[in-house]
Order: structure tokens, then C-alpha cells, then sequence
């Protein structure tokens, strides 16, 4: 596309260029980040695709960073040593807002504590929200909830089948102009190059696509659910290492994000449950792991609430750039997500319908949960269409299609 769309990132890039001499923007392949980091730089290198990045590494790696600065160097990982050329001339240089290093694989733990720390700050991209995409209308910010304002009622023209298509969609800009076919066509090649091809880059290490696969298709059955390394050996007829191995590549790669469990103390003798829920980058992946559409969500409204859940989850990260939680009592009594903001834990439940019998009981659950957390809280049902408002009681309830930075 000609025109560039606005992402929720764009001002956090922005932000971080005054404040650190280098930035690193990741996340996974085709999500926007060259074009993001483009808005924001003054001369670039194509590290992929450009001939002459691999003779200047050997002769001095130097070279390949020379330009105005802030200058982008894209998909940095395939030279490594760049990261740590960065790092000396940010250092010689004394000055913010020098590189942005873009790249689809995070770097290596010892690399990003020993090079980074202190001189490159991260920014992490997802695929598109409804909100930065144009499909969603807006009307309900989660950083002024989270302040503790009040919004305006929000109706809506957003109905379920509009959200099925839009979640088997996914939010790749390069799939906003195809149809719904063309999309999950562009989803299942997506997946097939992650198996024999993304998945090995991490470490150089060769896996096995069809396992890989067969691990892809378990995480979609289970998306957003707390699925244990063992179950999804067993699913995926895999042994625990090899699930545990493909994990942590898929991580680095950004296809996979567990959701971790909420760790702070609740007013509570219950304890905690520990175990994280499994999502991918896009819930979109999922369906194209498991060769479905749309149709399919509606004759099995069960895996949809998952899906759904999912879903929400994706929207929340690009959103708030926070860590979303979930929580669950050994009783069971639960939650779907907490995101702390400021001081404030937003504390949600997400529901595909709207039915107010279905409201009341979320809300109610919120209420009793939200009184087991010590910070100040936001009480916020999520649903799948339907009114956006604030409740007698204090909860706050907004369709997914009105959410909004």
C-alpha cells in the first residue's frame, strides 16, 4: 500500500529515540515494523536484501551503519556483529536517536543483556488491531479507563460475523486489501514458511516441519487455554523436549506468547495457579493451522470463545504495550485477564455474546475478583459485539470494536 496507516507504536518509537541511543523494534515477519521504523528514520539499509551489506561486514561493519541518523538497519540479525558495532558507536557517540535495528527473531539472551543494556531501548509490534486497521469505530480508550474517566455510550454495526471474518483475517497489512479467502491462503503460506524455514533460524539448528506443524495445529486447538508441555507432546505425538525446543524458537521468532499467570499478592489464603495459557502472535494462525474458516467458528461456538479470548488478548498487548495476566484461584475462581496500568489493574473478562444474564455474571465475578487486589481497579467486560457502557455497579462494559489506545 501506498500509504502508510498509523500504528499505536508509532509514538512510542518516537519516545524512545529521545531516550536511548538505539531502538530495537521486533516482532513477527510482515507485522509492519520496517515501514513503522521508516516514519521515524533518516537513511536506512536493507540488511536482507541489499548485496553490498555482506562485503562491508567482512571488510569493516562500520560501514553499513554510516547515514543520517536515526538510520534503520533492517532485519539486523542476519550480521549479527551489527548489534554490537551499534553498540560502540552509540557509545563513542554519546548521543540518543542513533540506529533503529528492525528484526523478526529476538536476540539471544546473552547478546541483548551484555550488548544492550542501558543503551537500546525495545519496542515490540504486533500485527494490526481493528482500532489501527479502520475496522473498529473506537469510542472506549483503555488509558483513560484505567485514569478512572468516563466514556460516552457507544452503539456500534458490528456483529459476530463481522468478528469471525476479521479474526480468520488477521492483522497483517499486507491482508487488509484481499478478501477473506486470499487472507487465509496468505495465513496457511505464512505458517508453512515458520515450519521449514523461520523456525531454524534462532539457533541454525534444523526441525522437522512436519512436527513442527503438528505442534502449530495443538497450540491452535488450545489457544487460549493453560495447554502443559505434556499435553501438547501427547496431542502433537512428539516427546516433551521436542515440544519445549519448538516453544522457545517459536518464541523467538514471535509466533508464540504465553500469557503469563498474575504473581502478586491477592488478599487471598487460595493460592495462585502458576501455569501460563498459550497463544499465537495472531489468532489467525490458528484457523490456518487447522484449515478452517469463518463458517466453522459459528457450528462451534465453544472453540469461538476461545478463539475469542485470544483474540482480545492480541488487542490488549498492541494497545496498552503492557504485560496482560491472567489469573485463576486453586478454587477456580478466575479471571481472564489483568493488565496493570499506571498503578491501576484493569481487571477483564471477556465474553463472545452480550446477553445481559451473561454481563451480569462477569460482572458480578469482577467485582468479588477485584476485591481480592490491593492496587486500585478497573472492573471492564469485553464482548464480542453489542453496547458500549458503564454499569450502576461500576463496571465498565465495551464491545472489542470500540477499544482504542
Amino acid at each position: 500500500m501506498a500509504d502508510y496507516i498509523p500504528r499505536v507504536a508509532d509514538k512510542y518509537l518516537v519516545e524512545a529515540l529521545q531516550r536511548a541511543g538505539a531502538v530495537l523494534v521486533e516482532g513477527p515477519k510482515g507485522c509492519g515494523k520496517t515501514e513503522t521504523s521508516r516514519q521515524a528514520s533518516k537513511s536506512e539499509v536493507q540488511v536482507d536484501t541489499d548485496p553490498n551489506v555482506a562485503i562491508a561486514v567482512d571488510l569493516d561493519p562500520a560501514l553499513v551503519l554510516e547515514g543520517a541518523v536515526p538510520r534503520l538497519i533492517d532485519e539486523w540479525q542476519i550480521h549479527p556483529v551489527l548489534w554490537d558495532v551499534a553498540r560502540r558507536i552509540v557509545d563513542q557517540r554519546r548521543a540518543k536517536g542513533q540506529f533503529i535495528l528492525t528484526g523478526s527473531t529476538a536476540p539471544s539472551e546473552s547478546v541483548a543483556k551484555h550488548s544492550g543494556a542501558g543503551r537500546f531501548a525495545r519496542l515490540t509490534m504486533r500485527t494490526m488491531t481493528m482500532f489501527e486497521s479502520g475496522e473498529a469505530f473506537g469510542g472506549v480508550s483503555i488509558s483513560e479507563l484505567a485514569k478512572g474517566e468516563s466514556f460516552t455510550s457507544v452503539g456500534e454495526d458490528w456483529t459476530v460475523h463481522d468478528l469471525f471474518e476479521r479474526i480468520c483475517r488477521g492483522g497483517w497489512p499486507g491482508n487488509l486489501d484481499l478478501n477473506i479467502k486470499q487472507a487465509q491462503e496468505n495465513n496457511k503460506d505464512y505458517l508453512r514458511t515458520i515450519a521449514e524455514v523461520d523456525i531454524n533460524t534462532p539457533d541454525g539448528v534444523r526441525r522437522d516441519p512436519v512436527r513442527v506443524m503438528a505442534v502449530l495445529r495443538s497450540l491452535a486447538r488450545g489457544v487460549g487455554t493453560e495447554m502443559s508441555v505434556t499435553t501438547i507432546a501427547n496431542d502433537a505425538g512428539v516427546t516433551r523436549e521436542t515440544v519445549s525446543d519448538y516453544l522457545d524458537s517459536l518464541a523467538r521468532i514471535f509466533v508464540s506468547e504465553d500469557q503469563p499467570a498474575w504473581t502478586q499478592q491477592l488478599r487471598s489464603r487460595v493460592p495462585l495457579r502458576q501455569a501460563p495459557k498459550r497463544h499465537l502472535t495472531d489468532p489467525a494462525l490458528a484457523m490456518a493451522a487447522l484449515g478452517k474458516g469463518p463458517e466453522a467458528l459459528l457450528g462451534d461456538l465453544k472453540y469461538a470463545g476461545q478463539l475469542f479470548e485470544s483474540f482480545v488478548v492480541h488487542e490488549l498487548r498492541a494497545l496498552t504495550r503492557g504485560f496482560v495476566y491472567h489469573a485463576r484461584l486453586q478454587n477456580q475462581q478466575e479471571v481472564d485477564a489483568l493488565v496493570e496500568i499506571d498503578g491501576t489493574v484493569l481487571v477483564i473478562e471477556m465474553k463472545l455474546g452480550h446477553n445481559p444474564a451473561v454481563v451480569d455474571r462477569a460482572a458480578e465475578n469482577l467485582l468479588r475478583f477485584s476485591e481480592l487486589i490491593d492496587l486500585p481497579t478497573v472492573p471492564l467486560v469485553i464482548t464480542g459485539s453489542g453496547l458500549s457502557y458503564r454499569r450502576e455497579d461500576g463496571v465498565n462494559v465495551a464491545s472489542v470494536a470500540a477499544l482504542e489506545p
